[in-house]
């Protein structure tokens, strides 16, 4: 198995709560992580019809029955449960005794918030980072086919080709996931949607232009968007402003949890049709604004980056801000250095008081070069602490 770096904030949050909830898109790796990682654990899944009944019907005797600590995956199935998880953890007082997962996220986070507030830390997985296939020896040595081949665990475990791989998921996706959350009369409707997002891809969310291109309303759009972003398929980067309240109110950039389902989404075919299309910058972008995502999450923190743009519509990619520190990340699809994208920032970067040595270019090479004025950083060594590595 690959060494997921959750895992790490798992085991110190069982010291912190007697409640730990996993959530993440489907077929991440969340069953797999929590059996193999933690074979001391119990677990039971509630896919299997027979033991789910048993877990609706009689809740109390289900919870009784079982060896604590436990792992219940696929929670979300059995929604009266949670009052009796809540009856037999606060009788326990015991630290780190059931472990909930699950692929509904809305479902599962609505049952959470309604019986285990203050209970349950709640964390969440993704594919594999970057940084978690470089330490296994399994990260693609060329960034096209990374991009290409994405970063689910399956396509990994199992050599799948994406071609065979991605259909089957969205499929599922669809019929199953989607359907659960909302009432979607239409499910090819909802897929062509699912297409047309992914071809605005590191693009300010345009909820007017989605609506127009399928003809459907600006309400159900904003509906549709946030089935997406509940079951982690996509994600938005919030635009920066001094104003809390305009960063809230103003769309952000879109993005995709996995460049794989993106490239599938495209129609790219082959990482040699990658390295041809004009949306290769797109997913680089994409590649890299999930990296930081990923290096956030998993560590149990919120995300604190930002993208901004000016009126003359110069941009930096991603503007973070740890600990009080704010750095500064221009994203480029190129294997060279060049020294405009460095100098394209620096202005902003002035405005905004960011220190020279907290301005880096990420870029698809393999190289890190620092500088008077910011850093190069190659792909593979970003730490997301606003230095290269």
């Amino acid at each position: 198995m690959i060494e997921r770096r959750i895992l790490k904030k798992i085991k110190s949050q069982m010291k912190n709560f007697p409640v730990i909830t996993l959530t993440g898109t489907r077929q991440c790796g969340k069953s797999t992580l929590l059996r193999e990682a933690l074979p001391e654990f119990e677990y039971v899944s509630l896919e299997d019809p027979d033991i789910r009944r048993i877990a609706v019907e009689d809740g109390r005797g289900f919870i009784d029955s079982l060896k604590h600590p436990v792992i219940i995956d696929e929670a979300q199935y059995a929604p009266r449960l949670f009052s009796y998880i809540q009856t037999f953890v606060d009788k326990s007082g015991k630290m780190g005794q059931i472990i909930l997962s699950g692929s509904h996220n809305f479902l599962l986070m609505e049952s959470i918030s309604q019986s285990l507030a203050g209970r349950a830390a709640v964390l969440r997985l993704a594919p594999f980072s970057i940084e978690e296939l470089g330490k296994a020896e399994e990260l693609p040595s060329d960034v096209d086919q990374l991009m290409y081949l994405g970063q689910y665990p399956r396509i990994y475990d199992k050599h799948i080709d994406p071609a065979d791989y991605f259909p089957s998921l969205i499929q599922t996706y669809i019929e199953r996931d989607v359907r659960l959350i909302r009432n979607i009369p239409d499910s090819d409707l909802f897929r062509r949607f699912l297409y047309l997002t992914a071809s605005r891809s590191a693009q300010v969310v345009n909820i007017t232009e989605l609506s127009a291109s399928l003809g459907i309303s600006q309400p159900t759009v904003r509906a549709w968007l946030s089935i997406l972003k509940e079951s982690y398929i996509i994600f938005s980067l919030p635009p920066y402003f001094k104003n809390l309240n305009k960063r809230l109110v103003k769309s952000g950039k879109l993005y995709f949890y996995d460049t794989g389902l993106l490239c599938y989404l495209l129609g790219i075919d082959s990482p040699e049709n990658l390295k041809r299309s004009e949306m290769r910058g797109a997913v680089f972008e994409t590649l890299m604004i999930s990296e930081y995502m990923k290096s956030r999450i998993f560590e149990g923190a919120e995300p604190r980056g930002f993208f901004i743009r000016d009126t003359n519509q110069k941009e930096i990619d991603l503007l973070t801000e740890d600990g009080g520190i704010r750095s500064a990340y221009e994203i480029k699809a190129s294997s060279e250095m060049n020294m405009k994208y460095l100098s394209n920032m620096k202005r902003m970067a002035e405005l905004l008081d960011i220190s020279p040595e907290y301005c880096n270019c990420i870029y698809a090479g393999d190289r890190d070069m620092s500088l008077s004025f910011g850093n190069f950083i190659g792909y593979t060594g970003v730490k997301w602490t606003g230095r290269k590595s």
